[in-house]
């Protein structure tokens, strides 16, 4: 039976159950070495001799090294040979999974809805002019949006790899599983392919709205303009590229496409409006887990400036003022929204954050807890997307 652990690194453990019997009480201690550093992992016979278990116990701190993974797993085979895996499928998948994580799969996702909620309003509001000719038009513009998504958070995380070995060192280039030269092929490669599907897809107006996404996010995290140093640049920066650029170049191509000229609609207007405020919040809370590492690179933020608790209240009250709207644009104009799914879905989001917020106070502000705020204001992100197309 051979048992491997993966986070970054595998780690495998091979014993011979037949020195085990059914009497065995004690734990037996077998030391490993991962990464020339000796561990020792507890390991238990079960009375039936059938299997040897990996366990984590209640101190695991003296057992496991200090590095968090979100998608820690651990996977079990069973063997009948001594052949080993190949190095070279191992180095592709640490590849693989390190570039995903150098993508920033919760901003893909924000990306990935937005779009698809706004193309899809456009063609419920137009359901006459649908063409299956357009899905691979509007797929490349998929593609084209994560290239810019995958080049802004890429350009961030090569500028910020001291920051991230504080705040974050499980991203890949912090934690050593992509070299820098690495990943400037990779945000190269993310912007050239960005900029020919727009290019040769949807005209010159929406590929300049795409340079200019591309220069800000350039401008956010490389020196000598490194505006994320200054708060208020930042946030404005942030609010602008996920906020107006997304919804109206995504709004604007779709109707193109359909051949239709641009014209705002009040759902198009909501939900743009409603984006950019909660852009603001996420670029005002997002520091919020970082603050110790923007203190000792000396990165002023709202949050290190205001602290976190104030910060905290903050993002939480903008939220509620953007959901406070959205009942009143459904109770005072019902011509333009759907009142049965527009007022209890609001009103339903506006709880949860009121709850959050009272968990984020009952913690006291811990680090665990933030972090848990902060990956709920994304969900809220995400449900306000889902449920856009039907208002």
């Amino acid at each position: 039976m051979e048992l491997s652990l993966s986070c970054s690194s595998s780690l495998g453990i091979s014993a011979l159950s037949s020195g085990c019997n059914a009497t065995c009480a004690q734990h037996k201690i077998i030391p490993i070495k991962p990464n020339g550093k000796c561990w020792r992992l507890p390991l238990k016979c079960s009375k039936n001799l059938q299997s040897l278990g990996l366990y984590r116990s209640r101190s695991c701190k003296e057992y496991l090294p200090n590095r968090h993974y979100r998608h820690n797993s651990i996977r079990a085979s069973t063997q009948t040979g001594a052949a080993g895996s190949d190095p070279i499928l191992n180095k592709i998948s640490a590849f693989k999974d390190a570039c995903w994580r150098f993508l920033r799969p919760h901003t893909i996702r924000g990306t990935f809805l937005g779009s698809v909620a706004l193309v899809a309003r456009a063609l419920i509001e137009n359901p006459n002019l649908i063409k299956w000719s357009l899905v691979p038009k509007a797929f490349s513009g998929l593609i084209a949006l994560i290239c810019g998504n995958g080049y802004i958070v890429g350009i961030n995380q090569i500028y910020d790899i001291g920051i991230d070995k504080v705040n974050k060192p499980y991203l890949p280039i912090a934690a050593g599983d992509l070299s820098v030269q690495s990943a400037w092929s990779l945000v190269i490669l993310f912007a050239v392919i960005g900029l020919l599907i727009v290019g040769f897809n949807f005209g010159l107006f929406i590929t300049s709205l795409y340079c200019l996404g591309l220069f800000l996010g350039t401008i956010y995290s490389v020196p000598p303009f490194r505006m994320k140093r200054f708060p208020v640049a930042a946030f404005l920066i942030i609010a602008t590229v996920r906020g107006f650029l997304l919804n109206f170049g995504v709004y604007y191509a779709t109707r193109s496409a359909l051949g239709l000229p641009f014209e705002w609609s009040a759902p198009v207007a909501f939900i743009t409006t409603f984006v950019t405020l909660f852009a603001l919040v996420i670029a005002i809370t997002k520091d919020l887990p970082d603050v110790e590492g923007d203190r000792k690179f000396q990165i002023s933020t709202f949050a290190t400036k205001l602290g976190v608790r104030n910060i905290a209240f903050l993002g939480s009250g903008l939220l509620l003022v953007n959901y406070v709207a959205a009942v009143l644009a459904a109770i005072y104009m019902p011509q333009a929204f759907r009142r049965s799914l527009m007022l209890p879905a609001h009103i339903c989001l506006a709880t949860c954050l009121i709850f959050q917020a009272w968990i984020l106070e009952r913690a006291n502000y811990a680090k665990e807890a933030i972090q848990g705020f902060y990956r709920f204001i994304w969900n809220l992100f995400y449900a306000e997307y889902a449920i856009f197309p039907f208002i």
